[in-house]
């Protein structure tokens, strides 16, 4: 058959389902430039607005796959250990504010025996990315061969890397979602995360699927058939795939931004940092660990004893990043800063997470336009998060960006975005629910 662009725009524009063909045809045609970055943001916001079945998710996935190669690591082992195969295993956050998990998750699975192979992301949105934050490092670089991924798997148990030639369809697709407007829709995040989860090669994936305010999808309904799409997913392609509903109406942690939350999570890997920056990273590696088969292993013993940190620092070295710069002092903060101040006592109410995320986008953390550097000290601290204690005229929140024109339109984003009462409100559990195949 003969496709054009205007045509398969058409169709979904109009409500229609695109066939297996034409999305085959499409995907390979804006790959290799053949479909104009004009025409392929169309479709995508002909997607966001009109949705699409299981069966065109399904198929737009597999295409994805289909425009790279697929890794394989089947064949690796552990020095010292020729017969057993590595415990491959993988987490991918729906994406999140102050969501910095990745960070301290992979080095405690690596304590704990298992094998990460994580192509990770950059920022999409109002949502922070774990390169982006981990280039924050100096010298640290994503960019390594597949020869390097190999390598480190078999030696030190992990690697984070830059999807590369992994569903190349998917970074073009995804960096026009960042400047489109079209990140929050359904079918695209499903084929998006599952086509390089897929692709990268892991036999057991586990799902941070995000529910609240800060979170892409508008309401737990979404994020629970987010979830099951993308179990049904990877169950199709032979990973085994689980995945947790967690909150995200506030923040993670008490800071979001590049290497503000580098900082954070250093601390939660030298046993201390927010409880629930803790309890997540803890959460998710037993399903990861146990979705690898490790057995008899304590996640949170690896915090402990400062095993996860010596991982993570040897990950770093790896890669490149100066270990020496692996402190509060040393990693880069924004030259300008602005405080908010309680103005009265109280209790910290509610704090918008999409809020927060907008005003630290706007500080300089994200990217307005494809390709653009972000700014690794741009940030925000939380003095205080919701339920705790505030006297009058404390600092509330600190924003640091380098080019200070940015302070006032991301102050003016947490305008009503938080508050100060009498009363604390309602806890909400961190961990919804368990989704499985």
């Amino acid at each position: 058959m003969t496709f054009d662009a205007p045509s398969v725009i058409r169709i979904k524009r109009d409500g229609g389902v695109l066939s297996d063909e034409a999305i085959d045809w499409v995907v390979d045609a804006y790959t290799h430039g053949r479909v104009a970055d004009a025409q392929m943001s169309a479709l995508l916001m002909a997607i966001f607005l009109r949705g699409m079945t299981n069966g065109e998710i399904a198929r737009w996935t597999a295409a994805m796959i289909a425009s790279g190669e697929r890794l394989d690591f089947g064949d690796l082992r552990r020095p010292g250990a020729p017969g057993k195969p590595l415990a491959l295993v993988d987490k991918h956050s729906t994406g999140g504010v102050g969501d910095k998990i990745t960070i301290p998750l992979v080095p405690v699975v690596m304590a704990c025996g298992g094998a990460v192979p994580q192509a990770a992301g950059r920022g999409l949105g109002h949502t922070g990315g774990t390169l982006d934050k981990l280039e924050s490092i100096p010298g640290f670089s994503a960019e390594i061969s597949k020869g390097q991924v190999r390598q480190q798997l078999c030696d030190l148990g992990a690697a984070i890397f830059a999807a590369g030639e992994l569903a190349p369809a998917d970074r073009k697709i995804y960096a026009l979602r960042d400047v489109t407007a079209t990140t929050e829709s359904l079918p695209l995040i499903a084929s998006s995360v599952m086509s390089k989860k897929i692709a990268e090669g892991t036999r057991a994936l586990v799902l941070d699927s995000k529910v609240g305010s800060g979170a892409f999808l508008d309401t737990e309904e979404e994020s629970r058939e987010l979830a099951r799409t993308m179990v049904e997913l990877g169950a199709e392609h032979g990973v085994r795939t689980i995945a947790l509903l967690t909150d995200m109406e506030a923040p993670l942690g008490c800071t979001v931004g590049n290497a503000i939350e580098v900082v954070e999570s250093l601390e939660v890997l030298a046993g201390g940092g927010p409880d629930d920056v803790v309890e997540l990273t803890l959460a998710l590696a037993r399903e990861t660990c146990d979705a690898a088969g490790l057995d008899g292993v304590d996640p949170a013993q690896t915090l402990r004893d400062g095993t996860a940190m010596d991982r993570f620092r040897a990950l770093v070295e790896a890669q490149g990043g100066d270990v020496a710069a692996l402190s509060a002092e040393a990693l880069p903060v924004g030259g300008h800063s602005e405080t908010v101040t309680a103005p009265r006592g109280g209790t910290m109410g509610d704090i918008d997470a999409m809020a927060v995320g907008l005003a630290v986008w706007r500080l300089g953390a994200g990217r307005s336009a494809p390709g653009e550097r972000v700014q690794f000290g741009a940030g925000m601290r939380i003095h205080r998060r919701p339920g705790e204690p505030v006297a009058a005229g404390e600092a509330l929140f600190t924003l640091y960006t380098d080019t200070p024109e940015r302070l006032a339109p991301a102050a003016a984003e947490l305008e009503g975005a938080w508050s100060v009462g009498d009363h604390p409100p309602p806890q909400r559990p961190l961990i919804i629910d368990r989704i499985s195949p």
